[in-house]
């Protein structure tokens, strides 16, 4: 049997120190709107589980789902931009 030992150094060589960084940080806040709105669609879904959805229930279940496919967009949109900055007129 091999022992890890030797190992062990090579892993905990950086200290964890638990916090995220600047650039980790600056992700989340990128992509903020749409947990927000990954949020409010499963918040609308969980209303109904136990009971027949009402005509309410399901446009605000339409709206959560279109604001989800929007901030997607618009955070797919932004990382094209910035992946190829001054592209296509």
């Amino acid at each position: 049997m091999e022992s890890i030992a030797a190992l062990q150094a090579v892993v905990t060589a950086t200290p964890f120190d638990g916090e995220p960084s600047n650039a980790e940080l600056d992700a989340i806040d990128r992509e903020m709107p749409a947990i927000l709105a990954d949020v409010v669609l499963l918040d609308s879904q969980i209303m109904t589980i136990d009971r027949t959805p009402t005509e309410l229930d399901q446009q605000r279940i339409r709206r959560a789902r279109r604001r989800v496919l929007a901030a997607r967009r618009d955070l797919a949109n932004r990382a094209a931009a910035v992946a190829a900055p001054g592209g296509a007129a």
